[in-house]
């Protein structure tokens, strides 16, 4: 089983290899845009070709929330085009994709957590963007889509090293109240897609929705306080209101997702998000 995971140096693609021990028989192309630029069709088909690859991990995406209104070509060409070069190449080759999604699709006007079946009404050009490569994967014979939400992990980019780095500077700092989803432990994303793998096999269930996000429901006030409690930080954290903290791209207020379906379907148990970021906080190095 050869399994190709792309935008294999963002926080997922890290995660991912550190627990390859959990799929067996299987080699792995851990690529990101030095090993395989996936804009340009002709050498995506290629790699699939020479590699015979059986199952995609896409993780690669544009995801500056912010510059996405401003750099839409950009945004549009990874979120967008590279994926229909997957697919494309997936349909050519017979491979498995699962793509990596997000809450933005939604519009965040909800008041209870998202189902898959809900209507997808994105609000900024990030959303936009991720939602037509959604509509793309859809087209594919066989493939799973997993929509998560505030991901973190010790690589990269993310609210947790952010907050660390403040906690650890400043007597205080302003974290908005208002908007009210689940942190997701991209490690725990990671062990989740692993464990989904061996599972589609003999799949005939078409392309199918899954949302994933750690248990529980907060804040992102609650969240960067729990993170200060547990790093043992002397910062206070006070609430502000969106409308205090203005930025370009509109942000959900309200992305919770609901975790029956993929819970069900692949036999998970998801921990809580406040034990997720324990666990996370314990492998820093």
């Amino acid at each position: 089983m050869n399994i190709l995971i792309t935008g294999a140096n963002g926080q997922l693609g890290n995660e991912l290899k550190k627990r390859t021990a959990l799929i067996l028989n299987a080699n792995f192309f851990f690529t990101d845009v030095e090993e395989l630029d996936i804009t340009k069709e002709d050498d995506v088909n290629d790699f699939f070709k020479k590699n015979q690859i059986n199952f995609v991990v896409n993780c690669a995406a544009y995801t500056a929330v912010d510059k996405a209104e401003t750099e839409q070509n950009l945004a549009l060409s990874i979120n967008y085009q590279a994926v229909s070069n997957i697919v494309e190449a997936c349909s050519k080759h017979n491979c498995f994709l699962i793509h990596i999604s997000t809450d933005y699709v939604f519009n965040g006007h909800g008041y209870k957590p998202y189902q898959e079946i809900d209507i997808a009404e994105p609000t900024s050009f990030y959303g936009i963007s991720k939602w037509r490569g959604e509509q793309i994967v859809r087209t594919l014979g066989k493939g799973i889509i997993i929509r998560t939400s505030w991901l973190y992990s010790n690589f990269g980019h993310n609210f947790v090293r952010t907050m660390q780095e403040l906690g650890g500077s400043r007597e205080t700092v302003n974290v908005v109240f208002d908007q009210v989803g689940t942190p997701t432990f991209a490690g725990h994303l990671a062990e989740a897609i692993w464990k989904i793998i061996p599972q589609l096999t003999d799949w005939k269930e078409g392309v199918q929705v899954y949302h994933f996000s750690n248990e529980g429901v907060c804040s992102w006030y609650d969240f960067a306080r729990e993170i200060m409690q547990q790093c043992n930080l002397n910062c206070q954290v006070f609430p502000i209101e969106s409308k205090d903290y203005p930025k370009p791209a509109a942000r959900p207020f309200y992305s919770v997702l609901n975790k029956t379906k993929i819970k069900q379907r692949f036999g998970l148990s998801i921990p809580h998000w406040k034990d997720a970021l324990l666990e996370m906080l314990r492998n820093q190095s």
